[in-house]
């Protein structure tokens, strides 16, 4: 092996080193036992305590790509105080569990058995009184996991309305608007159906900038959006003949005062009900970076919360790190970028791969004309768009050795084909479920040379 090829499988290695010790540091159970602790018969979260011996029953519900995890970690916590517990996660991200029931469902496109598990929280929450606990656990992926619709709307209705609010370029929150509207659990909902019980939801944040009323939709969080924003988007965006019309009716009888509204922050049920993030993609980012630290690297946290569209984000993240190689700037080499957030693709083409993939191929031939560059860029729960992967590892030979072997990044890349191109070139980051999802996390390493 040359010494340029040493160079690079030690980068590489230390990549993977690297972006593992912030995935482990989010571990979903593990952030349960690290954020709660039981001292006697008094639960302890953060800086709030709950007495244990005042609860006649614990109920555990939620729903989330990590929620399985977070169960197991709630498990060992209360082991013998868990009255009954439903929690839906997605198909294959389960573990064995005493207490509590998982329902496996779809994700990223909702199910009936997401409608069923939703149906099974709900029953929980129905049937707690003032003198229960219920806590909720929450991680990415709990608003496909928790799809039942508002009374007189179908599974079917939910999704033809967001696909059409997506195709006309509405933004999250306008989307999350509306969403909340449609449901009959998301929005505060939850948490009203749960009341007059006390409630705590344990969230694993996967939403740039943390906001509590969106993730999952916020079920346990107060609204402060009506059923008059809602049909003031549809009139903005002229969707009033392009979504179902049983969304329309609806939306328009809650505006009017005919179907009752979310609860918003001044509603009583929310003196009992308490939310506590307890991982989130900084936490990732600050494990990552002493451990960057500790190898030798200087090493600096872009953001976690880097959005827009994919190629353009790998384009600013390889100019940086050509910046640290020609001037020393921002830092000098042995240099690690790392940064988190949830980019977006453009899609154009018909091809395979998600936006961690995208990200490194458009990476890769950024950095194809340097020296001693790796680039990772991996999905914290452990998959990247429709695909068995987290993401891809390239550096500054990638371009150069698939050429070689007559695999093109160019045409892959205008065919958002990602998947194959990395499949072919064995630079697919592999990494199974993780238990966690707190969205990406990206590594970028520049060597010295010479």
């Amino acid at each position: 092996m040359s010494k340029d090829n040493a160079s690079l499988s030690r980068l590489r290695q230390d990549a993977l080193s690297i972006f593992k010790a912030g995935v482990d540091a989010v571990n979903a159970e593990a952030a349960v036992l690290n954020a709660c602790r039981r001292i006697g018969n008094h639960l302890q979260i953060h800086d709030q305590s709950f007495d244990l011996a005042a609860v006649n029953h614990v109920y555990v519900i939620g729903a989330g790509k990590a929620s399985a995890d977070m169960a197991a970690g709630l498990e060992c916590l209360l082991k013998g105080r868990i009255t009954e517990g439903a929690v839906t996660v997605k198909y294959g991200h389960t573990r064995p569990l005493e207490y509590i029931r998982l329902i496996e469902a779809g994700h990223p496109v909702p199910d009936h058995n997401g409608l069923r598990g939703a149906e099974q929280i709900l029953k929980i929450a129905d049937h707690a009184s003032e003198k229960d606990l219920v806590i909720c656990l929450l991680s990415g992926g709990g608003s496909a996991l928790l799809p039942l619709p508002a009374d007189g709307l179908t599974l079917s209705d939910k999704q033809k309305t967001i696909q059409t609010l997506l195709a006309c370029g509405a933004g999250i929150d306008e989307i999350n608007a509306i969403r909340k509207h449609m449901s009959a659990i998301k929005g505060g909902r939850l948490a009203r159906r749960a009341s007059p019980a006390t409630v705590i939801t344990l969230i694993l944040s996967d939403v740039v900038g943390d906001r509590l009323d969106v993730i999952a939709s916020g079920p346990t969080v107060p609204d402060a959006g009506t059923f008059s924003d809602g049909m003031g988007i549809i009139e903005a965006y002229s969707l009033q003949n392009l979504i179902p019309e049983s969304v329309l009716n609806h939306m328009a009888a809650g505006a009017s005062g005919g179907i009752e509204e979310t609860p918003k922050p001044d509603t009583a049920v929310f003196v009992q009900t308490f939310n506590f993030i307890i991982g989130s993609n900084l936490a990732a980012l600050e494990q990552a970076r002493k451990t960057a630290e500790a190898m030798g690297y200087h090493t600096l946290i872009l953001s976690s919360m880097i959005q827009g569209e994919t190629k353009d984000a790998a384009n600013v993240h390889t100019a940086i790190a050509r910046e640290i190689r020609n001037s020393g700037n921002p830092t000098s080499p042995p240099a690690c970028l790392l940064s988190g957030g949830e980019t977006t693709v453009k899609i154009s083409g018909y091809g395979l791969g998600g936006r961690n993939q995208e990200f490194a191929l458009a990476a890769a031939i950024d950095i194809k004309d340097e020296q001693a560059m790796v680039v990772l860029s991996g999905g914290t729960d452990g998959t990247d768009g429709p695909t068995d992967a987290a993401g891809a590892v390239v550096d500054s030979e990638t371009v150069q050795k698939a050429e070689q072997a007559g695999i093109s990044p160019y045409t892959h890349l205008k065919n958002n084909d990602s998947y194959n191109f990395f499949k072919q070139t064995g630079e697919l980051l592999m990494t199974g479920p993780t238990g966690t999802n707190v969205m990406d996390l990206r590594v970028i390493l520049v060597g010295r040379v010479g």
